[in-house]
């Protein structure tokens, strides 16, 4: 093999390598920042990952807001129209949280099997509902 070929062979393997590495870092870091969508139904079925940061997704139960005790902690049901899941949530909630109102929570399940939300999204109009609540409520109609 001639000198220029080596030295092109050795770039090529360089670049290569280059790839591979930018590649493997951008896919760690895809993997480190998705979040998955789950209904109430699937949380109370066992579906929902323990130890990781979701999404659910659902109605707030009528009557199930409250306050323990002082500060800024919020407990309230979700539902899908098939299953509930308790959730609670310590911070300031959005300006158009209300019972009866489509919500999406970021968090995860708590040792107590409660749904400890680190964000809450409400919905920004009375005719938008997120799709994802959309069509979880659509497939919890359809299978219950």
């Amino acid at each position: 093999m001639t000198p220029a070929r080596k030295k092109r062979l050795a770039l090529i393997l360089l670049m290569v390598t280059g790839i591979a590495i930018g590649l493997g870092f951008a896919l760690k870091s895809l993997d480190e920042n998705i979040v998955f969508f789950f209904t109430p139904s699937e949380v109370s079925e066992g579906k929902a990952p323990k130890n990781q940061l979701f999404r659910l997704g659902g109605m707030v139960v009528e009557g199930s807001v409250s306050r323990p005790g002082e500060g800024l902690t919020v407990q309230f049901d979700l539902t899908d129209n098939a299953r509930q899941v308790t959730v609670r949530y310590t911070g300031i909630l959005p300006d158009l949280f209300r019972e009866g109102q489509g919500i999406i929570a970021n968090g995860q399940i708590g040792d107590d099997g409660a749904f400890i939300a680190r964000e809450v999204l409400a919905k920004h109009d009375e005719n938008y509902m997120p799709p994802e609540v959309a069509a979880a409520l659509e497939a919890a109609k359809d299978r219950y």
